[in-house]
């Protein structure tokens, strides 16, 4: 078997994490947590590019892990314009794209970045990106709004949904694109996706504002009321924005947009945090019961992961609401480094072809 050796990277909005795989084998594994000091002089998520990678390069100094031992280099995939489920190599038009946020900022445009520009001090060393936030397999019908001027986008955990898609497919005996499941991301963000077929048909815009409110999102939100608060003069538009994406939710209602946190006051008999980790698992499970429909009640099984699957009390709030549709299997965490390397290794062997990234974002 040829030996490939693959750095994996996935910045989040306060840590990087990376590994080293030498084939399947994790050879290193780190998380760099950063402090709101530490990114407070940066203005933009993209400004955050130099101080990320110089810490991941000090780190495989620090290990002797040299660049020039390394064949491929993956990212989390970014905001660039929406893309078929796949590998892409990163070109300069990509980073051009992740760098001015075309599709909006958010820390996943840092992974393509980075390992673009790592892979770029070593010849021969090639940059990839796999099953980014844009995939964007929805059919037209769910496109539809309810109004010309507005189009419902494609925003999800695409990488993790298909990832444990496929395992769960595999773990009973079948092909990932021979079945219909809805897979739940419960992470700081929150996505829901009717999968058919191995297409991702529908799912909500998990990054600014469709679907259930999250530890820091507020989800979909009364329209008039929404509207009346963007013209009362009292907020800015990026204040506007902030509520929506990332000071809303379990942050907005109970102060933490840690869901440990909220479980552990659960545990010690606080009803407010137990009532708003309740509406949480509430409006996931009515969420679930809509992409039920999309599939016309032809639901192989509900597949749950993120990190707050961890949390048992409220799996089995959703369970009590939804498992009449279907068989529910839980799936707590989240590999996305694995599933990257995994996503690399295929390119690697010649098992998947990697895909160029041109204007529109699908070659």
């Amino acid at each position: 078997m040829k030996f490939v050796r693959i750095l994996v990277i996935n910045p989040g909005s306060t840590s990087t994490k990376f590994a080293v795989y030498d084939n399947t084998v994790c050879s290193l594994l780190k998380t760099l947590h950063h402090s709101r000091a530490e990114l407070a002089p940066f203005k933009t998520i993209s400004d955050q590019f130099e101080f990320r990678k110089n810490l991941i390069l000090g780190e495989l100094v620090h290990d002797r892990i040299h660049l020039e031992s390394i064949n491929i280099i993956i990212g989390r995939g970014g905001l660039t314009y929406p893309l078929k489920s796949g590998v892409y190599y990163i070109n300069e038009l990509m980073v051009e794209h992740c760098k001015i946020g075309v599709m909006g900022e958010h820390a996943s445009n840092l992974g393509s970045l980075i390992a673009y520009e790592i892979a770029q001090m070593h010849p021969g060393t090639i940059a990839l990106v796999a099953d980014p936030v844009v995939t964007d397999e929805m059919d037209d019908l769910a496109r539809v709004s309810g109004h010309p001027s507005f189009q419902r986008l494609s925003i999800f955990h695409a990488l993790n949904q298909k990832a444990v898609a496929r395992q769960h497919a595999a773990k009973i005996g079948k092909h990932y694109e021979e079945l219909d499941l809805i897979v739940v991301h419960l992470g700081g963000g929150i996505t829901i996706g009717a999968h058919h077929l191995g297409r991702v048909i529908d799912v909500n815009n998990g990054l600014d504002g469709e679907g259930p409110f999250s530890p820091e999102r507020s989800g979909t939100l009364p329209a008039g009321a929404l509207v009346e608060l963007c013209f009362s003069g009292k907020h800015t538009k990026d204040e506007i924005h902030a509520m929506i994406a990332n000071q809303g939710g379990l942050l907005a209602y109970l102060g933490t947009n840690d869901a440990r946190e909220v479980e552990m006051a659960v545990t010690r008999g606080d009803e407010k945090s137990a009532f708003f980790l309740e509406a949480m698992a509430y409006q996931v499970s009515k969420s679930i019961g809509e992409m039920a429909t999309v599939l016309m009640g032809k639901v192989d099984g509900i597949l749950i992961t993120g990190g707050i699957a961890y949390d048992k009390k409220l799996m089995a709030q959703i369970r009590e609401r939804v498992e009449f549709i279907a068989p529910v299997s839980i799936y707590p965490g989240q590999d996305e480094l694995k599933s990257l390397a995994m996503n690399a290794l295929m390119v690697a062997r010649g098992e998947v072809a990697a895909i160029v990234y041109d204007k529109t974002g699908i070659s």
